[in-house]
């Protein structure tokens, strides 16, 4: 199967046309260079805001529910763009709202039509301490015709415990949005350091470039990686891909699922297989001893 994680610029949108077919062209790319999974960034349905005013998208409060109110058109679309292309898209996140406050909301839609939801789970300190984002649903292994798959959101990927709760996944997406070069490095390494513990592939997505219209998001930087452990079969940097920092487009990479189990049954470590030996490591005394 072909993966293919986004680099997403965001504009103004002048009509809900305009978003249909910026997102039916990024589809079509995608798929025309025999992409099978799509992964959208963190917050890379923001731009939705746009559609209610700049006013409104670039206030804080305001853009959460212009989002929230467009998402059922946006997984309708996404829904009639997976169905015509036989992809399976993981949507860009977007504010849901809720009962109390709104969640951070990505959707893995299937080319048959499923919707799964899966929110983020820990809040930097942006979303909890500014913005009242608040986490959602528990962490979902969404069993798959490509493959069992995880989304971990961008700061959940730092985690991980997070991490190993989706030890049974051949594939981790990671939709991201950072506003400088060391918080696209912190949500890359986190993403090589869970395929490492898990022996699987990770999928990183990125916002990227100005969306000055917003305070939520200002400038991003950011860019397509495909992580693997560096073991049997894969490439010894434990990189399938990974794009040139805010150059918008699609990054692929080529993965054999039959090797991921592979790695995990034979590999030169077993990473996955090994975690437990870690239990009451953090009780064990440590000596200090001045030398």
């Amino acid at each position: 199967m072909k993966i293919a994680t986004a680099a997403y610029p965001q504009d103004i949108l002048t009509s809900w046309a305009h978003f249909e077919d910026k997102l039916a062209n990024w589809v079509a790319t995608a798929a025309g260079n025999g992409a099978d999974l799509l992964v959208f960034p963190e917050y890379g349905a923001m731009e939705l805001a746009t559609l209610a005013g700049l006013d409104v998208a670039g206030d804080l409060e305001a853009s959460l529910f212009a989002v929230s109110d467009r998402l059922p058109d946006a997984d309708a679309l996404h829904q009639r763009l997976a169905a015509e292309y036989g992809v399976h898209i993981v949507a860009a996140s977007a504010p849901a709202a809720t009962a109390t406050r709104p969640v951070n909301r990505a959707r893995l839609i299937t080319p048959d039509g499923k919707i799964g939801v899966q929110d983020k789970q820990i809040m930097t300190r942006f979303e909890r301490e500014v913005w009242g984002v608040v986490g959602g649903n528990p962490l979902q292994v969404f069993e798959t015709a490509i493959g069992k798959i995880g989304i971990l959101i961008c700061y959940d990927s730092e985690f991980p415990l997070l991490g190993r709760a989706l030890a049974d996944c051949d594939i981790i997406a990671v939709p991201s949005v950072t506003e400088a070069l060391a918080g696209y490095w912190r949500v890359r390494i986190g993403s090589m350091a869970r395929a490492l513990e898990n022996q699987c592939i990770t999928a990183m997505s990125s916002c990227v470039g100005p969306a000055d219209w917003s305070e939520a998001l200002g400038d991003s930087y950011g860019a397509g990686g495909i992580f693997c452990p560096p073991d049997v079969g894969f490439p010894s940097t434990g990189v399938l891909a990974a794009a040139q920092i805010n150059v918008p487009g699609w990054t692929y990479a080529e993965v054999d699922i039959a090797q991921i189990a592979n790695v995990r049954a034979d590999g030169v470590v077993l990473n996955r297989r090994h975690w437990a030996d870690q239990a009451g490591r953090d009780s064990v005394a440590i000596n200090t001893s001045l030398l």
